[in-house]
């Protein structure tokens, strides 16, 4: 047990300071590569859909029903589901679009400081840090949780949350850098954000593992399969679409479906 938590604790530090890879490509990069970006937002929600229907929700459908019988079992299971989404849309709805780290945005728009805008610019770099923590941190009581029950779920929940913390790392940092010029201040603001990952793993770990029973285990499960399915559809995808790329975002998506179908199967 203590292994398992250990390896849950390093995959939501991976995973949280992901951050930080995007802060390295935003310093570097002067332009948008399109595709990559799409294919990998795609990629990312295809294996967070497979694993939310065909692993979590399915798991917490099965053993809630054989907790609490079939038919209050499967009430359970979506009243817990669309719980998770409602948490994920209010976090959404609290942060401002414009600063909102799953709004993404291209390098070349980041990298736009015509217009005196380093004011504008330090503070939306601020707010967004503050909105990718707040995002960050569910995201990590998430991957800890599934780590814990299924460590080969966790590693794709982990994987997933890493490939889209990217671009919000690029988020975070370029509007830093450009309104202080100190890449070091950005490459930290970007690092730091991503820190509230492993802290919602070490709240899961102090408040929610002393009373997780089976009810709650799986109960989270499903609130965990809503949380990933909004991120999905509203903001991966779309933010995939918004690169200009739509067809290649789905061969992301369907791409991400079977590596993770066939990596399912091979870890039975």
């Amino acid at each position: 047990m203590n292994q398992t938590v250990l390896i849950a604790f390093l995959l939501t530090l991976f995973a949280g300071l992901a951050t930080g890879i995007g802060s390295a490509i935003a310093f570097f990069a002067r332009h948008t590569n399109r595709k990559f970006l799409s294919f990998s937002l795609g990629l990312s929600a295809g294996v967070m859909v497979y694993v939310s229907f065909m692993e979590l929700l399915y798991k917490a459908r099965i053993e809630l029903q054989i907790i609490n019988g079939e038919r209050l079992g499967d009430t359970i299971t979506v009243t817990a589901f669309f719980l998770g989404i409602a948490i994920a849309a209010l976090i959404d709805k609290l942060v401002p679009s414009v600063e909102n780290p799953h709004e993404f945005r291209s390098v070349e728009q980041l990298h736009d400081t015509s217009g005196g805008k380093e004011k504008r610019l330090a503070r939306m770099g601020l707010i967004t840090a503050i909105a990718l923590a707040v995002h960050n941190f569910p995201e990590g009581i998430a991957t800890f949780i599934s780590t814990v029950q299924e460590p080969r779920l966790g590693v794709a929940i982990a994987v997933a949350i890493a490939i889209h913390n990217i671009p919000e790392g690029i988020a975070v940092s370029v509007p830093i850098y450009y309104a202080t010029g100190s890449r070091r201040k950005a490459f930290w603001y970007s690092f730091c954000s991503g820190l509230a990952e492993p802290v919602g793993a070490i709240v899961a770990y102090l408040i929610l593992m002393p009373f997780l029973s089976p009810m709650l285990l799986y109960c989270t499960f499903s609130a965990v399969a809503g949380i990933m399915v909004y991120i999905s559809f509203d903001e991966l995808l779309p933010a995939a679409h918004e690169y200009g790329e739509y067809h290649i975002s789905i061969y992301g998506l369907i791409t991400g479906m079977l590596i993770m179908a066939v990596s399912l199967i091979m870890l039975l």
